[in-house]
């Protein structure tokens, strides 16, 4: 399976609610049922951020590429989110999917091709996995990138706009609590994430001849030296 480009289609994206059922993980996230409960870390929702952050970076970019591998659960959602805010911006997205190391270097040769501004990656496990070798090819080619892990900013990426790990290890603490004490999985809503973190790796800004705006680097959490 190669790299696919798409062009952005109008289709509202489903609640978390919505979509975290249509994984048969949960019957809703106020009442969970079953056996299984806990932090929720998807959020489309913050997907067209990300897309206005990126485009702070590069203001005059037409086109942003996008990377999501499709085989992670709920990754749709995020996609349609992105597709959302681009319609809003007026920037016309270069959307591809990769599965695995190959997918991505034939991923960023169509996003080369094709004079892309930059990169955002979605959540999945593909760009975790390879967030050195990303971070390789983005350097390569000078192209600024945006993901929702902090780990992948540490690997040279750009930037990273998510959830706040940390904190989120740190709730958990609440769920062992609760069900150590004989609360029922199910009757524990889901959460979602309260916190959400910005970091920025200075070296690689420098080393793409990017020159960050003092109100980007303000918003930051983090600047990585």
């Amino acid at each position: 399976m190669g790299t696919t480009l798409r062009r952005a289609v109008q289709i509202p994206a489903p609640s978390d609610d919505q979509r975290h059922v249509a994984l048969r993980f949960v019957a809703t996230l106020a009442r969970p049922g079953g056996n299984i409960t806990g932090l929720s870390v998807q959020t489309p929702e913050i997907a067209g951020k990300r897309l206005e952050l990126l485009r702070e970076v590069v203001p005059t970019a037409a086109r942003i590429a996008v990377i999501y591998d499709p085989g992670q659960p709920g990754i749709v959602g995020d996609v349609r989110e992105v597709e959302a805010a681009a319609r809003v911006l007026g920037v016309q997205l270069q959307i591809l999917e990769a599965r695995s190391g190959d997918e991505l270097d034939r991923a960023f040769a169509a996003i080369v091709r094709e004079r892309a501004g930059g990169v955002i990656m979605l959540d999945s496990a593909t760009p975790l996995v390879h967030r050195a070798r990303i971070a390789q090819l983005a350097a390569k080619h000078r192209l600024p990138t945006l993901s929702w892990s902090r780990s992948m900013t540490e690997a040279g990426c750009l930037m990273s706009y998510g959830a706040d790990q940390v904190d989120l290890a740190r709730r958990a603490a609440y769920f062992v609590d609760k069900i150590l004490k004989g609360a029922k999985p199910g009757d524990l809503p889901v959460q979602q994430p309260t916190k959400f973190e910005l970091l920025i790796n200075m070296k690689t800004a420098k080393a793409l001849g990017l020159t960050l705006s003092q109100s980007l680097m303000l918003r930051a959490d983090r600047l990585l030296q």
